[in-house]
């Protein structure tokens, strides 16, 4: 028996995609302080326009304690992905070399958030290695919760002040026409 629910768990577990656990609804008698823009069918989400890169530390490629919210002066592109992501997998590629592309113009940061960082994180490089981009560790999970977001990938627009723009939570081909219409966004 103790098999079977295991095996069940495992195939619900496999089924469920990239997304972590979502936090539970508002309640019916909390208002909202304003308006938010939903985001349309897989366009980006603006719910969250406006606000801050989150002031925490973590990894930076180099394998130094740093913030994104130093990377200010031209637009960054901030991409959270895991190793175990099937879609975050997919896209990295893109996010490498758009970073080629536009690293001039585009800051592109890429953000892991496997629990076992770089223990995890060097092999699976070393099998798909990436030319311009170096990983940030984010082992403990610390821009989840101010990013408000429980999925991967989740890739956010700031502008050159550190204000976010936009984000998509799903993957998306960042070389592609979509990808530059929005990343014109940016100012």
């Amino acid at each position: 028996m103790r098999r079977k629910a295991l095996a069940s768990f495992t195939l619900l577990a496999a089924l469920g995609g990239c997304h972590k656990q979502a936090a539970p609804a508002p309640q019916a008698q909390q208002t909202q302080a304003a308006p938010v823009a939903a985001p349309t069918a897989g366009g980006p989400d603006m719910s969250q326009k406006g606000k801050f890169i989150p002031e925490v530390e973590i990894k930076n490629g180099e394998g130094a304690s740093a913030k994104l919210s130093d990377l200010k002066g031209k637009p960054v592109l901030v991409n959270l992905w895991a190793t175990w992501c099937v879609p975050c997998i997919k896209e990295l590629p893109t996010l490498d070399a758009l970073a080629a592309r536009d690293g001039a113009k585009l800051q592109v940061v890429v953000v892991n958030e496997d629990l076992e960082g770089a223990r995890v994180v060097g092999p699976f490089l070393q099998k798909r290695p990436l030319k311009t981009l170096k990983p940030w560790m984010d082992t403990g999970n610390a821009l989840m919760i101010p990013l408000k977001t429980a999925s991967l990938p989740t890739t956010i627009l700031y502008d050159a002040n550190g204000k976010e723009v936009w984000r998509v939570s799903r993957d998306m081909d960042w070389t592609s026409k979509e990808a530059a219409a929005l990343l014109a966004q940016a100012g």
